[in-house]
């Protein structure tokens, strides 16, 4: 995938991108991030973008629900790709092998743009290739990745793009990395287009966080605190004060102090107003709630208090972040436009002598879809 300034560069040309396969890998996750390629292309009425599945020896690979896929090439095949993404899941750390490392550290020195998706930058950190860059894993990898490489910036954000590395967290997180990663390529209405088709209400951006259970941050060690937390959470718009928090556990307020800030890094008053302007953040992307309504709903006396309280926390006023929302509502996906008359002329055997991908076929289908070819791109 490109970056912006790239974009005016790759966006007559279609883009190769390679998914290599570890061992147990989530097959949400590698959908999630295949599927927006697919429907790109479908929307464009052109192939933008081709696909490779890819594995050591080109066996198959089993995902973590037991289902396997056949990948359509091994690492040893000649390929020319733009990006490598890589497919972790349940244990990176048994998946990954020396051969993969030996394998993505080539790539980068062919100036690959290198990506991940759920646990995979496991091995791009294992293979040095994250160091100095800010990276998104799967909330339950974080802790691990923390310890085992320090020179990586761990982010709890659910995808992060960084220069020439894009990682995102798992489940459906790849769709939103993938689909900024479309609209800086080809521009924001194919982006919504592909959002609307997969009923993807709202595209997560950059900013927006996984929520990291606490009791995974924690463990078991504070069950009063992991309580007080819970309160907290179950008391936005009515929030409890921080003498009856301490009375509900049967904690000094001394003590609730000291809770907090050996464990969290901030007092209990700051950490109940981050969970209260985090659910309001919230209701203003994903709900047409007034703004006085979302600051009554998050337990703030006043509205002026809450952009006040807004501003200082996240930088911009309330007012802006839902102005911000309403300039990225998705564009409608206009049908019944002329469909392209052919797909691009060049064939696989003319491209070179590289294997068949599935973009080509999956475009071919999709000619006698209402969407075919209904956003017309600028390029």
């Amino acid at each position: 995938m490109t970056t912006a300034p790239e974009a005016s560069r790759t966006a007559a040309t279609s883009q190769a991108i390679g998914f290599l396969l570890l061992d147990n890998f989530t097959l949400i996750s590698l959908a999630s991030a295949i599927e927006p390629l697919r429907m790109a292309n479908q929307l464009a009425g052109r192939e933008l973008y081709r696909w490779y599945t890819i594995s050591l020896d080109g066996a198959a690979v089993k995902a973590s629900d037991g289902l396997c896929v056949t990948p359509d090439v091994a690492t040893h095949t000649a390929l020319t790709l733009d990006t490598v993404i890589v497919c972790g899941g349940v244990g990176p750390q048994r998946a990954v092998k020396r051969e993969h490392l030996s394998w993505l550290q080539a790539q980068a020195r062919l100036s690959r743009r290198l990506a991940a998706v759920c646990t995979g930058s496991w091995a791009l950190a294992k293979a040095g290739l994250l160091d100095g860059y800010e990276t998104s894993t799967h909330w339950e990898c974080l802790a691990a990745m923390q310890e085992a490489f320090p020179k990586v910036a761990l982010s709890t954000r659910l995808f992060s793009i960084d220069r020439d590395r894009a990682t995102s967290s798992g489940g459906t997180a790849p769709m939103d990395m993938m689909l900024t990663l479309i609209g800086r390529d080809h521009g924001r209405e194919l982006a919504a287009g592909i959002s609307e088709m997969f009923i993807y209400d709202r595209v997560r951006n950059e900013q927006d966080l996984q929520r990291v259970p606490l009791k995974h941050v924690l463990g078991t060690t504070q069950p009063k605190l992991l309580e007080i937390v819970a309160l907290m959470e179950s008391n936005l718009e009515e929030p409890i004060t921080l003498d009856e928090l301490a009375n509900y556990v049967d904690v000094s307020r001394r003590q609730l102090e000291r809770l907090f800030q050996k464990n969290l890094h901030c007092s209990p008053s700051r950490y109940y107003l981050k969970l209260r302007l985090t659910r309001a953040r919230q209701l203003l992307k994903q709900t047409p709630m007034s703004i006085i309504e979302v600051a009554s709903a998050c337990g703030f006396v006043s509205t002026p208090h809450f952009s006040k309280c807004y501003r200082e926390y996240f930088g911009i006023p309330p007012r802006d972040e839902r102005l911000e929302k309403n300039s990225v509502e998705m564009l409608p996906v206009t049908l019944g436009k002329e469909p392209a008359a052919l797909l691009q002329s060049a064939t696989y055997e003319e491209r070179s002598l590289e294997p068949l991908s599935a973009a080509m076929g999956a475009l071919a289908q999709a000619q006698g879809e209402p969407t075919y070819a209904s956003v017309r791109l600028k390029s």
